[in-house]
């Protein structure tokens, strides 16, 4: 059973990690001063906390029972490397802390289990920082497929061609498997995949290669494909590299017995068989290129707003942990056919509803 922050006139949360991916989150949460007052800000050091634009009146500290033994914290926002995630996550729910986590949950599902189930069981409010699907153009889409108004789907693609230099994966731990779980799919993909599964579900069936291209010296992938079956016959095929100079935008492709859906960029694309077109969303970058922060921060935000709502009202945030376990399961199940050569079955009593 979830629980309701305390009625109060504004949130007051705690950012833990201060690192390259807290950007958007510091700018997401300058918006929302007027909704959020931000308590704490732990760094694992005095000199990454100096160079963080902490929000005014937040206390810097690089102990984190300083955050847990606060009664007056109600969420932490959790921004931390991957392998982190679950002892944290744990921490923070066995202390009644609400939860909104970056992606990915950690570095595989076992773990990613362990925490959904660690928050569950304290009955404090998970959510995942997966914005791709907050965007204008896919809450746009998913509201139409609701309809039914395109027919079932009968394929579907997802690319992702992003580039990354090589000084990207000399920072220590970068793209390796004990920090991050992986590569490309883990790291960059997994918001286009994600996004994916939204509107598709979960499929049966996955056939998945990876490998490391000439590009990058790292332990992770860089490159990956794969095939994915669903229980009605449709499939999607995924493509997903961080060694594509300089870096395009991803893209969606969803085709449907009585029309097509194309995002890229942010924005969506809708021809019905009737002929009537549909345009969803606006075209925004999303940091595929050598700078990995070169995006705007809105989708965030709108994240953070909905946590916002989700504490208030005592309902479920629109990406719960529970949800953001699909996209793992199907990463793990790619990384796991790659290791195998063989096709690897989703069992139909474990996946997970990804909306």
């Amino acid at each position: 059973m979830q629980h309701a922050a305390p009625s109060r006139a504004l949130l007051r949360l705690a950012v833990i990690g201060a690192g390259l991916a807290s950007a958007p989150h510091f700018l997401s949460l300058k918006d929302l001063a007027s909704q959020i007052e931000v308590v704490w800000v732990y760094g694992r050091s005095a000199e990454r906390l100096a160079d963080a634009p902490l929000p005014a009146g937040a206390r810097k500290t690089t102990r984190l029972d300083d955050i847990l033994e606060d009664a007056s914290v109600q969420a932490v926002l959790v921004l931390t490397p991957a392998n982190t995630h679950l002892d944290i996550v744990q921490r923070a729910a066995h202390a009644g802390k609400h939860v909104l986590v970056e992606k990915p949950l950690e570095i595989d599902l076992n773990r990613a289990n362990a925490l959904v189930e660690a928050c569950e069981a304290a009955g404090v409010t998970l959510a995942v920082m997966l914005q791709h699907r907050m965007r204008e153009a896919a809450l746009g889409l998913t509201a139409l497929l609701a309809t039914g108004e395109l027919g079932p789907l009968v394929s579907a693609a997802a690319s992702v061609r992003w580039w990354r230099a090589q000084r990207y994966y000399d920072e220590p731990g970068r793209g390796s498997l004990a920090r991050d779980g992986g590569g490309v799919l883990i790291t960059q993909a997994i918001h286009t995949l994600d996004l994916l599964l939204s509107f598709t579900g979960l499929p049966e069936r996955v056939m998945g290669l990876a490998s490391t291209s000439p590009v990058h010296r790292m332990e992770g992938e860089d490159t990956a494909a794969a095939v994915l079956q669903f229980s009605g016959g449709a499939m999607a095929v995924l493509q997903a590299t961080t060694a594509a100079y300089p870096g395009f935008p991803e893209r969606i492709e969803l085709n449907f017995t009585q029309g097509t859906a194309t995002l890229e960029a942010g924005q969506a694309q809708v021809v019905f068989a009737t002929g009537r077109t549909l345009t969803l969303g606006a075209r925004q970058a999303s940091g595929g290129g050598a700078d990995p922060m070169a995006f705007e921060h809105s989708a965030h935000r709108a994240v953070l707003q909905d946590f916002i709502r989700a504490l208030q009202g005592g309902t479920a945030p629109a990406v719960t942990g529970r949800s953001a376990l699909g996209v793992q399961q199907v990463i793990d199940a790619i990384m796991a056919s790659s290791r195998s050569g063989g096709t690897v079955a989703l069992n139909p009593a474990a996946r997970i509803p990804v909306m």
